[in-house]
């Protein structure tokens, strides 16, 4: 996805992005099966790469790439459990290029 660690923090935790500031950031907490992430991906290609890169760290398949009309008609996106059960997700909203 191109996030990279950019700043890290005792307090605020570790801030994560793709130029110069950060704007996604974790703190050590406890886990929630409750917490849902969504990552907005460039294109289709990305969300493709997340879901492969996400399963072959461990994380578990929990909805494959592919285009989710009940969203929207152009909504494509891919999903994995965490190792703590969170639910991760990559989504492109645009058309396929």
């Amino acid at each position: 996805m191109g996030y990279k660690l950019l700043f890290e923090h005792s307090i605020s935790g570790a801030g994560f992005g793709r130029s110069r500031k950060p704007d996604f950031w974790i703190k050590q907490g406890q886990p929630s099966p409750a917490l849902h992430i969504a990552f907005a991906s460039d294109d289709r290609a990305m969300v493709d790469a997340f879901h492969k890169a996400a399963v072959a760290a461990g994380g578990r398949d929990n909805g494959a790439p592919g285009l989710r009309a009940e969203y929207h008609p152009k909504y494509y996106g891919a999903f994995v459990l965490d190792l703590g059960w969170a639910h991760i997700e990559a989504v492109c909203h645009g058309a396929e290029v």
